[in-house]
């Protein structure tokens, strides 16, 4: 897994946590969405968590790029903003599920679980 998120304390906080899964591992971390697209190339990852608004590329556009340029990566998109056009703006760009950062631990292990067996976590799926 690769967790890519502008803020430092979220991308360890996070990464922390899903380390603590049996059978997840956060191979890397992005700080932003250019850097995301150059550590999904050298490190392949299976699920990718990334963060909506980012500098230099927005999450958005950088899950566009890697879900046409890896048809069976994940992207699970990660955001403050929980807008019904942000979330319908990570659909478009081909994310499989949207979590809120504000959800508890257990809900952001569970849809990271969901996504990874090849389902998908949007807001309100159970």
């Amino acid at each position: 897994m690769l967790v890519a998120d502008d803020h430092l304390l979220v991308r360890t906080a996070v990464s922390e946590l899903l380390n603590t899964v049996d059978g997840m591992s956060v191979v890397g971390q992005a700080t932003d969405g250019r850097e995301a697209l150059d550590l999904v190339e050298q490190l392949r990852p299976n699920v990718v968590l990334m963060d909506v608004t980012m500098p230099a590329m927005s999450g958005l556009e950088a899950t566009r790029l890697l879900t046409e340029r890896h048809p069976g990566l994940t992207v699970l998109m990660f955001s403050g903003d929980v807008r019904y056009s942000v979330v319908q703006a990570a659909r478009a760009a081909g994310a499989t599920g949207f979590l809120a950062k504000g959800c508890r631990g257990t809900d952001l292990i569970r849809a990271v679980q969901r996504v990874h067996s090849g389902g998908s976590a949007w807001p309100g799926s159970a």
